[in-house]
């Protein structure tokens, strides 16, 4: 890819990124939504799904780019592709503590339109107990919370500035977190579905794939470095 048409492929990358918030928000709009048998489990599910997709679409600019030197540049993708994903993680996660928790949208509204912030606090505060003890007790909210994050700490440390603080090395430990994230998520997916649902299994093997390139790589590459050092050596 010519670096001259990385900003406009930019462009590009940001608007398909956007396109499924996109099509929530006209779902809403438009009065789709409500039409649905269950609008928040489809909320739910929506940005769930968008989550883990652009999250595994991050992941597959490492092993994409080495086919070719000619790929090199989509390597300026993989930070914005794993903020989007962390973007529609936190809608996910909106939905529950938002709309299952037990929060008053209606009434946070209401009072926000009165010029009252702080209903916002107070709603939060009266299903604060409700959101712990479902934590506490299932078991796939609790790692979904943890693979949000973990996201969330690879998003704070994403720009190059954090990069310089943290150092190469640091940073990038920190970085390979985004697997144990994407394992998470994955997880959460199987424990969240009612028993005998095998529709996670798809995004299970999407992921399998990538950690099975991921470590075909390693293991041929410190192949060939050892390679390399018998050859000097000899």
């Amino acid at each position: 890819m010519p670096t001259r048409a990385i900003p406009y492929v930019k462009v590009l990358v940001h608007l398909i990124c956007l396109f499924p918030l996109m099509g929530m928000i006209y779902a809403y709009r438009s009065g789709a939504l409500a039409n649905d048998a269950d609008p928040v489990n489809t909320l739910t599910h929506w940005t769930g799904d968008w989550a883990l997709w652009w999250l595994f679409v991050s992941l597959a600019v490492t092993p994409i780019r080495r086919l070719s030197p000619k790929l090199s540049n989509l390597i300026r993708f993989r930070r914005m592709l794993g903020l989007y994903a962390f973007v529609y993680a936190t809608l996910h996660l909106s939905t529950y503590v938002f709309l299952f928790s037990g929060f008053d949208v209606q009434a946070a509204l209401d009072g926000v339109r009165a010029g009252h912030l702080g209903v916002i606090g107070t709603q939060l505060k009266a299903v604060w107990p409700t959101m712990l003890d479902d934590v506490l007790k299932r078991k796939f909210i609790q790692v979904g919370l943890f693979a949000w994050v973990v996201l969330l700490a690879l998003a704070v440390t994403s720009p190059t500035f954090m990069l310089r603080a943290m150092g190469g090395k640091n940073w990038q430990r920190l970085h390979r977190f985004v697997y144990a994230a994407a394992i998470a998520g994955c997880i959460h997916y199987w424990w969240m579905v009612k028993v005998g649902v095998r529709t996670p299994w798809k995004d299970s093997a999407v992921l399998a794939v990538l950690l099975g390139a991921r470590v075909v790589w390693t293991v041929w590459n410190e192949r060939r470095k050892a390679k390399m050092v018998a050859v000097k050596a000899a």
